[in-house]
């Protein structure tokens, strides 16, 4: 009920009236059944707008850290997410990951939409990253379509880091569902898995027109953030003089 509510009366209509969708290939979201729909993610905004534009409900894996947080925010977050139907998801290791293959398999085993953002994490510049394979994983397991679909101009809209989202239209993109049906039985070989990853990026790819990156976007964030600091510490071991 309530995440009806939010779809229809409270949500749905202020983010049509704040980013005025342009929605293309909507048909490829099957009318029933169950699918996996994998896109790009640049911004907190993309959690709502495509559950918000699709007509079937659909379940994402969303990050534990919306259900953990401390105080009255965290609380009103987590009773938010877990009240929209989102399912947590432990980003910390393997076995959390086999936990939310085993979380995304018990959507897909029930008929239902299941949305996954391959890359684990928001891209912080912009760029499409690497993704796990852990869609690959359940689509083969569920033996399901994967229907790609990229996120246009939402980092723009609301950059990480940003609360309120600029006002400004976005373009929401399906792509055709991607059969994998020839690589059932396989999902236990590490290969298959990554080829098929790859193929459902490189669909998203050609969806968003972004630029790739063949590496993780934690791994580059942390690399990066590890860069920062050394040129901090850097800079206080050698201040620059003033000029006399």
């Amino acid at each position: 009920m309530f995440y009806l509510l939010l779809k229809y009366v409270i949500l749905g209509p202020l983010l049509r009236l704040m980013f005025r969708p342009r929605i293309e290939g909507l048909e490829h979201v099957p009318e029933s059944g169950a699918a996996i729909v994998a896109g790009n993610h640049l911004s907190f905004s993309d959690h709502f707008l495509m559950p918000a534009i699709i007509k079937r409900r659909i379940t994402f894996l969303a990050k534990a850290e919306y259900f953990t947080g401390p105080g009255l925010k965290g609380r009103l977050t987590a009773a938010f997410f877990r009240s929209a139907g989102q399912i947590p998801v432990d980003r910390s290791g393997k076995e959390a990951g086999q936990a939310a293959i085993r979380e995304g398999l018990c959507v897909l085993r029930k008929g239902e939409l299941l949305g996954i953002y391959p890359e684990g994490t928001r891209s912080h510049d912009g760029r499409l990253y690497k993704g796990k394979v852990g869609v690959a994983a359940m689509a083969l397991k569920a033996e399901v379509p994967v229907i790609p679909c990229a996120m246009i101009g939402t980092f723009e809209a609301q950059p990480p880091g940003q609360k309120v989202p600029n006002l400004r239209r976005v373009t929401i993109r399906f792509g055709e569902p991607l059969d994998f049906s020839r690589y059932y039985g396989m999902d236990g070989e590490k290969a298959v898995l990554r080829a098929v990853t790859d193929e459902i990026m490189y669909a998203i790819l050609g969806l968003s027109g972004q630029e790739y990156v063949d590496k993780y976007a934690a791994v580059v964030k942390a690399e990066e953030a590890e860069r920062a600091a050394a040129r901090a510490k850097e800079s206080r071991r050698f201040p620059r003089m003033p000029l006399s």
